[in-house]
């Protein structure tokens, strides 16, 4: 047999897998209108987005559609100004930050930042001393899956008021700044 023959062969018995592949690969690619189950509520619906399984394969830009995106993250910014309350909200929206100081670590103020990683506010170059962490440093930390960058925003609020300690353990110190993976 030729090596022609032979590779028209394999292409010929490999037809169906290719077909099945180049299909997986396309729904893959092509962006989806996800609507999340949801159950009702005493306020209203209670989302619940472990149920569906396309978000844990779907990219962190892209994948989702516009609209959807557009929903979740209008979903994300009620959830953070319930989460925050009316007075840290608005100091959120009119500032573009919030400050938060280390119960732990004396002369330490965490920045919080949309989009971005938690900024590090050292009062006195002796007291940034004290840490493992760069004097003008940054702290990155990245949700388990894709989120609106201003919920996000409200649930490390919630860590560094409540528990410091957690953040602290997993954070991984940077010295140059950047955006937040799998926040949209």
């Amino acid at each position: 047999m030729r090596a022609g023959n032979l590779f028209r062969w394999i292409g010929d018995g490999c037809n169906g897998v290719a077909r099945a592949a180049s299909r997986v690969v396309r729904w893959l690619l092509v962006p989806v209108d996800f609507e999340f189950e949801s159950t009702p509520g005493r306020d209203g619906e209670i989302e619940r987005p472990w149920l569906i399984e396309p978000w844990r394969i779907a990219p962190v830009r892209g994948g989702f559609a516009s609209s959807a995106l557009a929903r979740a993250r209008l979903r994300g910014a009620e959830v953070a100004r319930l989460t925050l309350g009316e007075e840290t909200w608005n100091q959120l929206r009119s500032q573009g930050y919030l400050d938060v100081r280390s119960k732990y670590i004396p002369g330490l103020t965490y920045r919080l930042r949309v989009g971005r990683r938690v900024q590090l506010l050292w009062e006195t170059p002796e007291a940034a001393r004290r840490m493992r962490w760069p004097y003008r440093g940054y702290l990155c930390i990245n949700p388990t899956y894709p989120l609106p960058a201003v919920e996000f925003v409200a649930h490390l609020y919630l860590y560094l008021r409540d528990q410091e300690e957690k953040v602290i353990r997993v954070a991984a110190p940077q010295a140059a700044d950047d955006a937040i993976r799998f926040v949209f």
